[in-house]
């Protein structure tokens, strides 16, 4: 296959046109200049754009990194010549979708391509995967180095062995290593979960013979506690009864004692007083106005020391730099003798500069050619321009020295070495004028407090007087005021406790059982002289506070007996029947003995897959192997004779006539550079097919080689450029110059 032509709308590429040839292509760009996005172009003409790809902190989405600079839709066109006719590859915007559009026509007819589709494009046309064209074919910027990839592990197996590439090594050890994980895992393998799920269910069954003796034991338990609890409600009943006489004893107490609150209070209720929530309020207000005054003191304490922070402030605010400036104001003359400094520091005499250095190198000129062509007036011309540009060189310097001085003065006024300082010191300005005003500002509000406070001290003052008068007349002082408030309380406070007597000894007769008719008689006797002739009943073994501590412990143990007794039932039900639990028990133990078989299998399988790997691996690498150290070889001159590859391609050569092959690590980076390149080319060789070989793409992959090894590498390219079409891209000029020497 080769390709003759690319058009792209793509990245910075904007409509451009890259026209190629067939063999080895050498295209020289600057950096900057677009090798990159050429060489992402053609990726993504054979392969699309992976449309489910999303930026990353490091990395750009490829259909953001090269969309159009331009804002055009992403576009781009390549002919081609594949199995010996011409056909144009066409990819389009379609819809929201990058390159989403999609048709392969024949050059000449224009008609379609069958076969070709945006999803296989370039597997038909190149015969390999992405994965793999990338790992061989394509080398992009800084991607010399080769890795492992399932893709190119099916090519290589398809190679040596049945031809098919549905077969990878690292997919499928991976699968059988998921699949023992997946029943040896700690702990979601199914094997561990099995052994738990036995070991489980055995403590159940042991849990099922246990929870059932203890149901048994809590049955008895709560019979025996259901006998004891009626005997104490039998003795708690005896005992109410004794204490229903006992409250109608106490019920002649409470009158009495009602009938003297009543008396104390009617007796204070004559007196005229505020009310006691008034006489609280006025203590509360007295309270407060103490606090003004504390207040009051503490805020002209602090009037000196803000003054002083006002002063201070306003000392430190002042700039000679700025007199009786802004901050706004000063920041735009900083500024202004900033952008003046910046402005002196440019040369000023690179006029001056160039029009010497151009007549200096006139003289020289006029001077040579009067040597070669032995003319005077060349001599006599070449010295009048040496004298030129002496003076303009004179003149430059004399401009940079005023400039200079003058921008030196700007900087000594500010105390500065740069203009940015300057900038600093009217940003300090601003922080010290800004500080300067909130001084004054919490002087101002701390005057206001103080003022307010003293209006607020003498308004409640006139309002206690007021108040106090009404009961105190000859109140004129806060001491005075203080001590008729607490008498009032006072007289209120007895007031108030009489009435609580009263109330408490109403609630406690109404608190008293309601008479039944054999206590009418006592009740009216009662009411009438205060005195009961009724006698007690008889008295019980043991006291009310014994029986109640008795038959709360009784209680208290039934309820625990019950509770166990409940969850021991619960469990029962919970823990299920020990029969269905053996038959559960034989089946978990069979799967058990299945998965185990499993595992067994499963690591058998494993192995034979690691051998047969190894078998393939014996068949590839050694030409592989061989292919990569030839070329290693041609590339570094015959330094290097031999080069051995892993598994995972990682590389390592062996220089001639040594002993020991060297890791990649040891290298430097031009010769790791070039070991790698023969790693692609020997791959190249091996695993893409051979009939219309697919071209060969680098980037900048000769920049860490020196010269020689650069024209080896030419050398070796020029080569394989007679089977495959090369396009190496390259920022130098080297390789052009050494081909066409």
């Amino acid at each position: 296959m080769r390709i003759k032509k690319m058009t792209a709308t793509f990245g910075k590429l904007e409509g451009a046109v890259l026209e190629l040839e067939g063999g080895l292509n050498v295209l020289q760009a600057p950096n900057e200049g677009g090798k990159s996005t050429w060489c992402a172009f053609l990726r993504a003409m054979f392969y699309g754009i992976p449309t489910r790809e999303r930026d990353t902190r490091t990395t750009l989405a490829e259909k953001n990194r090269y969309a159009p600079w331009s804002g055009s839709p992403m576009e781009g066109e390549i002919l081609l010549t594949w199995e010996g006719r011409d056909i144009r590859i066409r990819r389009f915007a379609k819809g929201s979708v990058p390159f989403g559009g999609f048709e392969a026509v024949d050059a000449a007819t224009g008609e379609t391509v069958p076969g070709l589709t945006a999803a296989n494009c370039g597997e038909v046309l190149l015969g390999v995967s992405r994965e793999v064209w990338q790992r061989s074919a394509f080398v992009g910027q800084s991607g010399l180095g080769v890795d492992a990839d399932p893709d190119l592990e099916r090519r290589i197996a398809a190679l040596v062995s049945s031809g098919e590439e549905d077969v990878s090594f690292s997919e499928t050890e991976k699968t059988l290593k998921g699949w023992l994980n997946r029943r040896r895992h700690n702990k979601t393998g199914l094997i561990p979960k099995l052994e738990e799920e036995i070991r489980s269910l055995t403590e159940a069954r042991s849990a099922a013979v246990q929870n059932q003796r203890q149901l048994r034991e809590a049955q008895a338990q709560s019979q025996a506690l259901e006998t004891r609890k009626e005997e104490l409600e039998r003795e708690q009943t005896a005992q109410r009864e004794r204490r229903d006489w006992a409250v109608l004893e106490q019920y002649a107490a409470a009158v009495k004692e009602l009938r003297a609150a009543q008396a104390e209070r009617a007796a204070l209720e004559g007196e005229a007083l505020p009310a006691r929530e008034e006489l609280r309020k006025a203590q509360g207000d007295l309270t407060y106005y103490n606090t003004l005054a504390m207040s009051i003191k503490e805020a002209v304490g602090q009037r000196e020391p803000v003054r002083a922070a006002v002063e201070t402030a306003e000392a430190a605010a002042s700039d000679p730099l700025f007199p009786g400036l802004t901050p706004n104001e000063a920041w735009k003359q900083a500024s202004g003798d900033a952008a003046k400094a910046r402005e002196l520091e440019k040369s000023g005499s690179a006029g001056f500069t160039g029009a010497g250095a151009v007549c200096l190198l006139a003289a020289a000129g006029f001077a040579a050619a009067g040597a070669l062509l032995e003319t005077v007036p060349f001599f006599f011309a070449a010295g009048g321009l040496a004298i030129a540009g002496a003076i303009f060189l004179l003149a430059a310097r004399r401009t940079a020295a005023r400039r200079k001085a003058e921008r030196s003065a700007l900087l000594e006024r500010y105390g500065a070495q740069f203009p940015d300082d300057l900038l600093d010191r009217a940003n300090s300005f601003r922080e010290k004028w800004t500080a300067a005003e909130e001084a004054r500002r919490s002087a101002e509000q701390l005057e206001g407090s103080i003022r307010d406070l003293t209006a607020q001290r003498e308004e409640l003052w006139q309002s206690l007087l007021d108040f106090v008068h009404g009961f105190a007349p000859e109140v004129t002082d806060a001491f005075g005021v203080s001590a008729a408030l607490s008498r009032g309380l006072s007289r209120e406070e007895r007031l108030s406790t009489a009435r609580v007597k009263e109330e408490g000894a109403r609630k406690l007769v109404d608190s008293l059982p309601a008479p039944t008719e054999e206590n009418n008689v006592i009740l009216a006797r009662l009411r009438r002289t205060g005195e009961t002739d009724c006698p007690p009943p008889p008295p019980v073994e043991h006291s009310p506070q014994q029986t109640a501590a008795a038959l709360s412990a009784v209680t208290g143990e039934l309820q625990r007996v019950r509770e166990e007794l409940s969850h021991a039932q619960g469990r029962r039900a919970a823990l299920g029947d020990p029969e269905e639990q053996g038959h559960r028990l034989e089946e978990l133990r069979e799967a058990l003995s299945r998965r185990q078989l499993e595992y067994s299998a499963l690591e058998t399988a494993l192995e034979v897959l690691q051998a047969a790997n190894a078998n393939l691996q014996s068949r590839f690498s050694p030409q592989l192997n061989r292919r990569a150290g030839e070329l290693f070889s041609a590339l570094t001159g015959g330094r290097y004779e031999e080069v051995t590859l892993t598994r995972e391609l990682e590389a390592s050569a062996r220089e001639t006539g040594g002993v020991l092959p060297r890791r990649a690590l040891t290298l430097s980076q031009g010769t790791v550079d070039q070991l790698y390149l023969a790693v692609r080319l020997a791959v190249c060789e091996l695993a893409l097919p051979a009939e219309d070989p697919a071209p060969l793409v680098l980037d900048d992959a000769l920049t860490d080689f020196d010269d020689h090894r650069m024209g080896l590498a030419l050398d070796c390219l020029r080569d394989l450029s007679q089977e495959r079409q090369i396009l190496l891209f390259t920022c130098q000029s080297r390789e052009r110059a050494w081909l066409e020497v």
